[in-house]
């Protein structure tokens, strides 16, 4: 579910040789409604320094309420990445973000010279990225400032003050919160379509950028080719209920593995019970350590991310035993830095799709099997909180409806992932009849990024969606979870 976001639009922004030089559309809440969306070429937002491939830049402009009388537009910001190799008639890939309320084109170029980026993207099909309506450096930006949240919740009652008050300011701007949500994210994604004069395109979603793609199947599958859904979230899981659990599951995943491992055991031979000692410490009341006070929804949200993260999962061993003797380095880094989203679009989205179908007494009560589940009990109770002072509209109920399509999809799961588990891929890859599914061992969220065999996979799917799938690369590359043992 989670992205990490790039730099900040104001510092990032630069215009590259490869884009046009027109101004981009007006504000959003300026002019009035146009008759329909239009593309107009624009600067860049991100530094594409040392990349070969062409970069073109633009914005897409959509009416916030599409039919109704408001007259304020969104402005989307897009990123074309042309293929260095490009093959005769084949159609561009979208990515989808994740989050929700996360962004993409600032971090296009980080993604081109980060790991794997050009064994992947726009090697002989065009990639075009665009902030989803609300998320990144999108028109309005549904950002609430620094408020403690990330997947496990607003992480303290601040927090879910501060979000309650950020929807009152942009409903009180005129900012139709009702509009920004997966509906109407799909209905983007087919003016973007559109407007770029493209009768047939790829998609890729990426966390809850998957739970986009299955939107797209579910309401206007018009013009789709094939689909890649990395790090799957469908209508019907359950992001409270069970999520306590999830992130316990992850974290077991990861000690289990310690405990497997020679070196690891050797040397942290007691991570799960030396966790316990914490989380039991902290949910009996705050504590001071070293002159800082921590609580359980701060352990609770740290687990969220570490467990999320290859290099914090494969670390996680060393963490704790950090934490036994008082050196609470990594919680205090990742308390630093707890607000990556743009709030409201996370909320106005899982306000209107995820909760509405969910309950917090069932979510409390699965949260008491053990004690890592029972940190996040208070942060995810605080989400139903929050979401009343969201005006998000009535919930649909087709929104925690399964996704079936005819379409040729490629399901790539981690099995370590507190947020996307793989019981949430083999629950729905039987409903697509040309649905292949590839579980990559030892991994975490969000595989493509690090594994070299997953990006193989997803290109010759692409390549060929009905072709069946040669997971044979997962060995050796797989067979082993590596951890960070450094003291």
């Amino acid at each position: 579910m989670r992205l990490i976001l790039g730099a900040t639009f104001a510092a990032a922004v630069m215009a590259v040789a490869s884009c046009a030089d027109a101004a981009a559309p007006g504000s959003p809440s300026g002019p009035p409604a146009q008759s329909g969306p239009a593309f107009q070429s624009g600067a860049c937002a991100g530094d594409y320094t040392g990349i070969a491939n062409k970069i073109e830049c633009g914005t897409l402009t959509v009416d916030e309420t599409r039919g109704g009388p408001s007259t304020r537009r969104v402005a989307l910001p897009v990123t074309i990445v042309r293929a260095s190799a490009p093959k005769p008639g084949a159609v561009p890939v979208i990515y989808l973000h994740g989050g929700p309320g996360g962004g993409v084109v600032e971090n296009v170029g980080g993604q081109l010279r980060g790991e794997g980026g050009s064994e992947l993207i726009a090697v002989d099909q065009d990639w075009i990225y665009f902030d989803q309506r609300g998320g990144g450096v999108s028109s309005p930006a549904l950002d609430c400032g620094s408020a403690a949240l990330n997947d496990a919740g607003p992480l303290n009652e601040a927090a879910a003050q501060e979000l309650i008050a950020c929807a009152q300011r942009f409903q009180a701007s005129g900012v139709d919160l009702s509009r920004y949500n997966a509906e109407e994210v799909v209905k983007d994604i087919q003016d973007l379509r559109r407007t770029l004069g493209l009768n047939q395109v790829d998609l890729f979603g990426v966390s809850y950028g998957t739970r986009i793609a299955l939107a797209v199947l579910q309401h206007a599958s018009e013009g789709v080719r094939a689909v890649v859904l990395d790090s799957l979230w469908t209508p019907e899981a359950k992001w409270a209920e069970g999520g306590p659990e999830m992130v316990s599951d992850a974290v077991k995943e990861v000690f289990k593995r310690c405990g497997a491992d020679a070196a690891c055991n050797a040397k942290y031979p007691t991570p799960a019970a030396d966790l316990d000692a914490l989380a039991g410490a902290l949910l009996s009341g705050p504590q001071t350590i070293k002159g800082r006070v921590y609580t359980a929804d701060d352990l609770g949200g740290f687990l969220m991310d570490a467990t999320y993260s290859g290099p914090d999962a494969r670390a996680l061993p060393a963490t704790v035993a950090k934490f036994k003797a008082g050196d609470m380095t990594a919680l205090d880094t990742q308390m630093a830095d707890r607000s990556g989203y743009n709030e409201a679009q996370h909320l106005t989205h899982l306000c209107k799709e995820e909760f509405p179908f969910e309950n917090e007494a069932a979510m409390r009560q699965g949260a008491q099997r053990d004690l890592v589940s029972r940190l996040l009990a208070n942060s995810m109770g605080r989400y139903f909180q929050v979401c009343k002072a969201y005006p998000v509209g009535p919930p649909d109920p087709v929104e925690a409806q399964p996704v079936s399509s005819p379409l040729p999809t490629l399901f790539l799961s981690a099995e370590i992932d507190p947020g996307c588990p793989p019981s949430v891929a083999k629950a729905a890859v039987g409903r697509f009849p040309k649905g292949q599914l590839s579980i990559i061992p030892n991994a975490t969220h969000g595989v493509y990024r690090g594994s070299a065999c997953a990006r193989k996979m997803i290109r010759a799917f692409l390549s060929d969606p009905n072709a069946p799938i040669d997971q044979s690369c997962l060995h050796p590359e797989h067979d082993k979870f590596t951890f960070d043992l450094a003291s």
